[in-house]
């Protein structure tokens, strides 16, 4: 009888343990990609997976079958010859994405979109968004490309900086379709010598939103922030100065509650200008009443300092730290998520004086709301911010081209939840510590909204070689730490940071495998 007990037993834990495996299958290494190329993981569109890649003036979508099978692959040369291509970008639909580039030629800039199917193959003819002419050589793009949560409002926004006192922000936004909706050219002032504006964003009912922030540098302290809104029916920006009492902010935030229809402001403060991170500062806005529900600073405890420290001080504990996530919760609570960032010169470190920014923020990477019953999933991916070299939003390797070497340090991960009323919830930490000379590209995390958990995935260094691994954490913050992947493939090196969510469980992962980059499909 107990023979028969514990062989039951133990069939029941090689079926816990199955559960908790993960499915990985990896595309083969195509020979006739360059070593050194550009890439995009568009999403899975009409049962295909698609990635955008680009050598100098090759242009092409590599489609893959759920196998990570090479089907194909579809060039793109819609645009003129010698075209000088600016930028790319990407929406994905479920059974079609838009390609949209800017491009310079003869004295012009050139917004175009072009719509393609799951097959890659090309649906009607190109459509010009914007152009602006009496443009000298450029090699920089002047669009910017924002679409809603909902991917209903399409953003293209180019901002004229000549005049100190007063910049024109011109936006053009379209439906689903590309029709356009509204265009208009507003003037915006900066009424103070160093006002520079923040990120933007597109709400679900087409109100462009954006911060603009004083400080007595761009690198410096933030003493005051204005949220500037336009309505899509709207011919201007409307002023609200938010309230910034004793403290300096550190490169604010804001983030779009379309179901609760709010903004959220967020930043790390602290007390004096350039002292140590101190907290987090929050505000709130109401779209409805165009007022401030909320305005608060949460001060970290000493306890948390402990926790999330690594090798600083307890006073200095979250110097190193730069939000990375913000995700909503349905009750109209909020997280955030930061992650410790620094590098080195021949032994000098830079600090977050030094960046300009903070390092990979990507407000809604792995689902936008979080708590309630479990996170609402929206597998949009925007770029990533990356002030410091390694990929962009890009793929590849990329060496910075300086002669002394860079090491990169990406270490623990802060996760604070908060309440409705801004009162913290609970905090956690996921502790890690990865470091690379001269590339990012193996550091830091890639998160998985997975309906009831978030799943961040990331490498660690066993007997000198990186093996993936992910912990989960619960709308309650719990944290599990999950064994490392059963059985990789050898010879294979993640890049996680990458990754790019396409279903509520799966995810495409690049990887490199003998010099080539290539993918992998991981199922949870």
């Amino acid at each position: 009888m107990k023979k028969t007990a514990i062989f039951f037993f133990f069939i029941a834990c090689l079926a816990i343990n199955s559960g908790k495996s993960q499915i990985i299958q990896y595309s083969e290494p195509d020979r006739d990609d360059p070593r050194t190329f550009n890439f995009e993981i568009i999403g899975k569109i009409a049962g295909n997976i698609l990635i955008y890649k680009n050598s100098k003036d090759l242009h092409y979508i590599a489609k893959y079958d759920q196998n990570m099978k090479l089907l194909g692959k579809e060039g793109l040369a819609f645009f003129p010859e010698r075209a000088k291509l600016l930028s790319t970008d990407f929406i994905a639909y479920s059974d079609f994405f838009y390609f949209i580039c800017q491009y310079y030629l003869k004295n012009t800039v050139y917004a175009v979109a072009l719509k393609l199917d799951g097959n890659a193959k090309i649906l009607g003819e190109p459509v010009l968004l914007d152009s602006t002419g009496n443009i000298s050589n450029t090699n920089n793009k002047i669009y910017t490309f924002i679409n809603s949560e909902d991917k209903q409002k399409i953003l293209a926004l180019k901002i004229n900086t000549k005049s100190q006192k007063e910049h024109i922000i011109s936006t053009s936004i379209f439906n689903k379709e590309l029709t356009l909706l509204q265009t208009n050219s507003a003037l915006l002032d900066m009424p103070e010598k160093n006002d520079f504006l923040g990120e933007f964003g597109i709400d679900n009912d087409g109100t462009v939103v954006c911060l603009r922030q004083s400080g007595t540098s761009q690198n410096d302290n933030i003493n005051k922030i204005n949220l500037l809104t336009k309505p899509l029916s709207g011919s201007t920006f409307s002023d609200n100065q938010l309230v910034v009492k004793n403290v300096f902010l550190d490169n604010p935030h804001v983030k779009i509650d379309n179901k609760n229809k709010h903004y959220l402001i967020t930043s790390f403060y602290s007390k004096l200008k350039r002292g140590n991170i101190e907290g987090l500062y929050y505000t709130l806005w109401d779209i409805a009443g165009n007022r401030e529900l909320l305005n608060a600073a949460t001060t970290f405890s000493d306890e948390y300092r402990e926790d999330v420290r690594g090798q600083n001080t307890i006073k200095s504990a979250f110097n190193d730290y730069y939000l990375k996530n913000l995700i909503l919760r349905k009750d109209g609570g909020f997280m955030v998520i930061a992650e410790s960032f620094y590098t080195s010169n021949r032994g000098n470190n830079s600090n977050r004086w030094d960046y300009m920014g903070s390092p990979y923020y990507n407000p809604m990477y792995g689902g936008n709301y979080f708590g309630g019953s479990g996170y609402y999933n929206s597998f949009y991916n925007p770029m990533f911010y990356s002030p410091f070299g390694g990929f962009g939003r890009f793929g590849g390797m990329n060496y910075n081209g300086m002669s002394n070497v860079t090491r990169y340090y990406v270490d623990n991960v802060a996760v604070i939840s908060f309440e409705p009323d801004g009162k913290m919830e609970w905090s956690n930490v996921i502790r890690k510590s990865q470091y690379d000379d001269n590339t990012d590209n193996y550091l830091s995390y890639g998160l998985l909204n997975a309906g009831d958990k978030l799943q961040f995935i990331f490498n660690i260094q066993e007997r000198r070689n990186n093996v993936i691994t992910d912990q989960s954490i619960s709308p309650a913050g719990q944290l599990d730490r999950n064994p490392t992947f059963k059985n990789p493939e050898k010879g294979y090196d993640f890049m996680p940071r990458h990754a790019k969510q396409i279903g509520a469980h799966q995810a495409i992962v690049p990887c490199m495998y003998r010099g080539y980059t290539c993918f992998s499909k991981i199922d949870f």
